[in-house]
This record gives C-alpha cells, structure tokens and sequence, in this order.
C-alpha cells in the first residue's frame, strides 16, 4: 500500500488534534454509570425528621392501596397496557414498600417560604441534626440534599447563612460526614456569577469543615428565561456549568416558574407546554454527554381525596376514586412525556404520586423490553456489522443506545440484572462496563 503523508507530517497533523481530543473527553465524559434517581420529592425543612422518607413511603403505601386496590383497577385508570398491568402492578407494590423515596430535598425556598431569621436559623440547625440522626439509624433515603433561597438581591445573605448553618451543624453533629449523594440545590438562577458564587463557598468551607476537597456538589435549577438565554443572545447553560467548576451533578428543570417567567398566566403553565418543551431540548442539547443528571418539573394537581372522614356515602367514595384516578392519570401522562425526551427524572409533589411515578417508569422500559432485547442480541452477537431486525436498521450509535436502555432500566428497578442477562447475550460484567465499544472489543478476542 502507498500513502502520501510521511509519518512526520502525520505525527505533526495529530499533534495539532490531540489537544482538541483531550479538552473534549474531559468536557464531555458521558454517562457516569452511577445510579440516577427517577425523582426527588421535597418538603418544608420545617417540618423534616430523621424518619421522614420512611413516613411519605408509608403514605404512598395507603393511598396505592386504598385507590389502586388491584392490577386491573390501577392500570386501568392512568393507562397501562393490560398485558403488563401485573407485572407493573406487582413491581410498584414491592418497590412502595422496599424504597418509596429515592431522593429527598429539604427545602428552605418555595415549601418553606419567608420566615424571622432567628426562626429560619434553627429550622437549618435542627434539619441538619435530623439528617444526622437519620445516618445513624439508616432511614435517609438513598439521595439527599438541601434547596438554599436564590442568591438574588434580596435573599442571598439569608441563603448563605442558611447553607453556612446547615453544612456547619450537620458535619458536627455526624463527626464529619456527608449523607451518601449528598447535593446542594441553587434555585432561580440568573447568572452564571451565581454558580460560580456557590463554589466559591464550597471551596472555603471544606477545609474548615474538614471535607475532602470537591465533596460538596451542587444541582442548578433551570426555570427562569436568563438560565436558558444569557443577556447576550447565547445559550446560558455552558456557562452556568462552566461556573460549576466540576461540582454540579444535574440540572432541574422548573416547570411553573419558568413559565411565569415566560410571562404565561397561571391557567396555561402546564408541563407539556410547547415553552416547557423548548427549554428541556436546549437543557438537553447543552448537557448531553457531560455527566450531569436532567431533571423534569412536577405536576401540581395533586392526587388527595376531596371528602374526609369514617363516614362517607357510597357516592363520596366514589368521588374519592374519581378525582384520585384523574390526577394520577395526569401525573402518569406528564411522566411518560418526560421519559420520551429522556428525562428520566421529576419531581414529585406530594407521596400519592409515588405509585403513579413508578408505574410510568416501570411501564416505559417493559413495553419496549422485548424489542430491545432482540436488537442489542442481535447486533451484539455480529459484532461491529450493522443487523437489521424487523424494519428497523441499527447503528453503532444504535447499539450504545440500546445498552443504555437497559441500563437504566436496570437502573430504576423495572427489570434486574438477571433479566437483563436472560434476554440479551450480554454479560454482567459487560452491562456494568457501560460501553458498547468494549463490548464489541471483547467479542473480537
């Protein structure tokens, strides 16, 4: 074979390129393969305890029980095919009881609201000592974290004072430790300077705390219009990330405040809004392969039984179901969207909505398991050569995809790692590897 480029003139072309290459790979690292929660559901710091994942899970617990009282009825009210309403049915019952929060955010902005500063001084104090004594007896749930006030002009002395108190008591209190994904939420942002300021903070307090450096991480709440476009006509978000410094593990979408930053009155400020819509896809544009977790908003119909009591008549009950059934049905609907513009996280409001968060989840990945399975065997088992399975071609592209479908999959709980393995010709080991290449490269051997 004869080539014109001697290896001289090559190795100086590449010269010029690795730089690029490396900047790039550490820009843009891809999907960490850490397990993501499928929501956070956040309350008032005021009235946080130790127990408190274990109480909403309980919660969630009845409300399944008392409206959901079968597979049939369940999947009939918010829509789940009926050759998986008990394979569903089953996986959120066992789920509510084994681990009905996943992730939990203690709040001090929109669910606390404005308080005296002595009072909102020891909410921070006692919530940080609760979190503690939850470490202690093992009821936190797997995430956790703290949403400060914004650091807009009014709030941001009270904001800091708050995450100064909180972080300061809670690392007394646990002899120097952090909750497992542990995480700050900044929320309202409006400049990256805001970001950048938050790391700053991170920064000073971990020695004097006595943490590990880069142990404090932070998730941004995306939901005025500056988050998404900067005063300069550019996109904010690399910035915002940029100001991050590394720290910043997701990005939380807020449906109603970047609505009625939109200027959309209240009676339109909808999850599946088209303005909602144009602010995932440029939150998703501008993360995707960085690591960093997306996050959906919340449906703020809440699924909660209009009439009280031990006494109800037949027809109060069946009001009960009714407006329960409609408002998981909507909950159910705005989880299925998010899903398929690959959000798979939200917030959740209230622990009601809970069976309705895993039914969507669950039910998204098992009606296309099938599928799935056959395509990621196939392309697997002819390694790098293009298959095609039905009507539909695959790439190499395709097949990362596919392995990331099961990964989160795996990853939420709607099938085990076992069935994964039964289904595909794929190992555990290459599963965890996290990457269609080094398969393939393992089938080559």
């Amino acid at each position: 074979m004869t080539s014109s480029l001697s290896p001289e003139s090559l190795k100086k072309i590449t010269e010029k390129l690795r730089p690029s290459l490396v900047s790039h790979a550490g820009r843009f690292p891809g999907e960490s393969g850490r397990r993501q929660p499928v929501h956070t559901v956040y309350g008032g710091a005021h009235l946080f305890k130790s127990d408190t994942a274990v109480r909403l899970g309980q919660l969630a617990v009845k409300s399944f029980e008392q409206f959901g009282q079968d597979a049939e009825r369940f999947g009939s009210a918010i829509g789940i095919p009926d050759d998986l309403r008990n394979t569903v049915y089953g996986r959120v019952r066992e789920k509510l009881g084994r681990e009905a929060v996943e992730d939990f955010r203690i709040d001090f902005e929109d669910g606390y609201g404005t308080r005296p500063d002595a009072e909102e001084d020891g909410h921070a104090a006692s919530a940080a000592e609760e979190v503690a004594k939850g470490m202690s007896d093992g009821t936190l749930p797997p995430f956790i974290g703290i949403r400060i006030k914004t650091f807009g002009a009014e709030l941001h002395e009270r904001s800091i004072r708050t995450l100064d108190i909180f972080l300061t008591s809670l690392v007394n209190a646990s002899e120097g430790k952090l909750p497992n994904n542990f995480v700050v939420t900044l929320p309202k942002i409006v400049s990256s300077i805001q970001v950048a300021t938050l790391a700053d903070i991170f920064d000073e307090m971990e020695p004097k705390l006595g943490l590990a450096p880069d142990s404090l991480k932070m998730e941004m709440m995306i939901e005025t219009t500056q988050s998404i476009i900067a005063a300069d006509g550019s996109f904010a978000i690399p910035r915002l990330l940029d100001a991050a410094r590394g720290r910043c593990t997701g990005a939380h979408f807020g449906t109603y405040d970047y609505t009625a930053s939109c200027e959309i009155t209240a009676a339109y400020q909808d999850m599946l809004h088209p303005a909602c819509d144009y602010a995932r896809s440029v939150m998703q544009v501008a993360l995707a392969g960085t690591g960093v977790w997306l996050s959906d908003g919340a449906t703020n119909i809440m699924p909660v039984a209009r009439n009280r009591g031990d006494s109800l008549t037949g027809e109060q009950i069946e009001e009960n179901e009714r407006v329960v059934h409609r408002a998981w049905k909507l909950h159910y609907d705005h989880c299925r969207h998010s899903l398929a513009n690959a959000f798979y996280q939200g917030w959740d409001l209230h622990p009601a909505q809970l069976p309705t968060r895993y039914a969507a989840v669950f039910t998204f990945f098992l009606e296309s398991l099938d599928d799935a399975s056959e395509r990621l065997s196939n392309f697997v088992e002819k390694a790098a050569r293009a298959t095609l399975v039905g009507d539909v071609f695959d790439d190499a592209a395709t097949g990362q995809g596919l392995l990331n479908f099961f990964l989160r999959a795996i990853n939420c709980g709607a099938i085990s790692e076992e069935e994964a393995m039964r289904r595909t010709s794929v190992t555990l080991d290459e599963f965890r590897s996290g990457s269609f290449v080094k398969i393939l490269e393992n089938r080559k051997k």
